[in-house]
């Protein structure tokens, strides 16, 4: 069932990694849910693993790419923790776990007219607070389920690995 996006990873890792973009910006745009510092970060490892699943769908097609394609299942599999890491960490500040950076100690809520009228009389902006989920479902907050989505992602790219470990 999982073999033919195994045997495709790469572009899996790309489209799953553009598609949790989308969901965010949605969320975003549509939700009207700023995103604070650690949300920006969590997209972030999404940016590198799209690039990186780019660059390796096209290194593996080079004259001796084959060789590399359990190295880059391995690589997208180590950013894929790293996110989960990092969506935990984010989590646990909102649970307040442990404190979370001093960037994300802001008031939260979405932009006002008074905000805007503020911005432009040179007044700081405080941006979304790190430690309130702005959303939550079943118990998890956006936070969350990017954690159980990026382990996942991580799980699929070791399974996809040691695919390719198992190719003549």
């Amino acid at each position: 069932m999982l073999r033919p996006f195994l045997d495709r990873w790469r572009l899996c890792a790309l489209l799953a990694s553009a598609g949790m973009l989308a969901v965010a910006h949605a969320f975003e745009t549509f939700g009207g849910l700023a995103p604070c510092a650690l949300c920006l970060r969590q997209r972030e490892v999404y940016w590198v693993a799209m690039a990186l699943a780019a660059a390796f769908m096209v290194v593996v097609r080079l004259p001796g790419g084959p060789r590399w394609r359990q190295a880059t299942c391995w690589v997208l599999a180590l950013v894929f923790l790293g996110g989960a890491g990092l969506a935990a960490y984010h989590a646990g500040v909102e649970w307040k776990f442990w404190p979370g950076p001093t960037t994300c100690t802001g008031a939260g809520g979405g932009v006002d007219v008074s905000d805007l009228q503020a911005l432009l009389k040179g007044e700081k902006i405080a941006p979304p607070s790190c430690d309130k989920a702005a959303w939550v479902f079943a118990g998890l907050s956006m936070a969350g389920w990017n954690a159980v989505a990026s382990l996942i992602l991580a799980g699929l790219s070791v399974l996809a690995a040691l695919r390719e470990r198992a190719k003549p």
